[in-house]
């Protein structure tokens, strides 16, 4: 009798969850959880916005075409706001509280190096889409961003060459943190194996949100003046590219005379600053928006339909840029390899990682290496256009292997994958 009641006692609970509509169990379990962990608040919003709307925009894609193992996507979108622990904070959250399956975040190396323990202890996993400064291979974390290897040598590479205007001096001007510092510390040894010496480097760094580049521009200027060719390396990033840039212009410091390469600037940050005085500077990524190849004229026409549909602010200028195709990347090749793996799990999705491939907007197939987690990804110099997007005019034959670990810093020789 009382197996009975409590029977019929479960019966007329069920019927109540279905009648008001709570999700049931069955429900819960179509949906695969999938975190968005970037800053919509504070300095960095001005570049990762945008890697928000693409990681949106490409699981909206996947679920209209059936999903993941037949699961659609549910995206949790968190704002850690250009506040370094509290990008560790939402990331628990994300895998803990919401348990999901994968993360696609961050922008700056401090906020990867602040997330990094909370991925490990939790075996969570990590899809960073930004160019970074190498030294480093965790087992949960995916940089789908280039290596010093396919950015930051070759930029120098191309301004030393006569191509690129034969550069003898050389300033190393940056955003004070990680990603800047470590750089520079690989690209001095790296002049210093050319032959540079430390009087023909002038390094400098500014807080994040810094607004006075007077100064500093004056200081290039004075720099550049000694009779060799000079020319800035530029890893400022976030909102301070827009006065960087601006005093640059009204110093009427042109291409011609000190050329800056940029690897933290793309069309987005370009979208905020006039960029007639500033035609001929130069960016180093492996992607540009003016890449002439069908996959990316589909990507471009997707992603400008997408914004309006979502009524993005200024819509109708939106522009894509090299961290959201690696974005776009790695949301793809977390998908194919979970199909391949026919789990969620995070060990065999690691697993599963291992050698896969996609065509990118780019226009060239991108492979994960089978060790490194890296991919191998082509390089392109660009010159900045009076309209805010780039003319290649260098760029590599055939993707390029990550080398994570430097070969310019001591102790690197044999280090490789994990």
């Amino acid at each position: 009798m009382q197996t009975r009641r409590s029977f019929i006692k479960a019966c007329v609970l069920s019927a109540s969850i279905a009648a008001i509509g709570l999700p049931s169990m069955a429900s819960a379990a179509d949906t695969i959880k999938v975190g968005v962990l970037h800053s919509l608040s504070g300095t960095m919003a001005i570049s990762e916005t945008a890697l928000k709307n693409t990681a949106l925009m490409a699981i909206e894609e996947i679920n209209a075409k059936g999903g993941v193992m037949g699961k659609k996507l549910e995206p949790v979108v968190v704002d850690p706001a250009s506040d370094w622990p509290l990008f560790a904070e939402k990331a628990r959250q994300l895998i803990s509280q919401d348990k999901v399956a994968v993360v696609f975040g961050c922008w700056t190396s401090v906020s990867r190096k602040s997330v990094n323990p909370v991925f490990k202890e939790l075996n969570g996993l990590l899809f960073y889409p930004v160019q970074y400064e190498g030294e480093e291979l965790e087992k949960n974390v995916f940089y789908t961003g280039a290596a010093p290897n396919q950015q930051a040598i070759p930029a120098v590479e191309y301004l030393m060459s006569e191509e690129g205007g034969g550069a003898k001096r050389w300033v190393l001007l940056g955003t004070d943190y990680v990603y800047p510092r470590t750089t520079n510390k690989i690209l001095r040894a790296f002049l210093h194996k050319k032959g540079v010496k430390d009087e023909d480097i002038y390094e400098e760094y500014t807080p994040f949100g810094h607004s006075d580049y007077q100064t500093i521009i004056a200081n290039i200027k004075k720099f550049a003046a000694a009779g060799k060719k000079t020319a800035v390396v530029s890893t400022i990033n976030g909102d301070s590219n827009v006065p960087f840039y601006k005093e640059l212009g009204n110093a009427g410091l042109k291409a011609t005379d000190v050329p800056v390469v940029a690897f933290s600037v793309g069309e987005e940050e370009l979208r905020g600053v006039d960029t007639k005085p500033l035609v001929g500077h130069l960016a180093a990524w492996n992607y540009f928006e003016s890449l002439k190849n069908p996959v990316n004229a589909e990507f471009i026409a997707k992603y400008k339909a997408w914004a309006k549909a979502n009524k993005v602010p200024n819509a109708d200028t939106v522009v894509t840029n090299d961290p959201m195709e690696a974005t776009y990347v790695g949301i793809y090749m977390w998908k194919q390899a979970v199909e391949k793996a026919k789990s969620t799990d995070t060990d065999k999705v690691i697993a599963a990682l291992s050698g896969q491939t996609f065509k990118a907007p780019s226009g060239f197939t991108l492979t994960m290496d089978k060790t490194n987690h890296h991919l191998h990804k082509p390089v392109f110099i660009g010159e900045v256009r009076a309209d805010g997007q780039f003319d290649v005019v260098w760029k590599t034959k055939e993707p390029i292997r990550a080398q994570p670990w430097s070969p310019f810093i001591p102790g690197n020789e044999k280090k490789q994958g994990l």
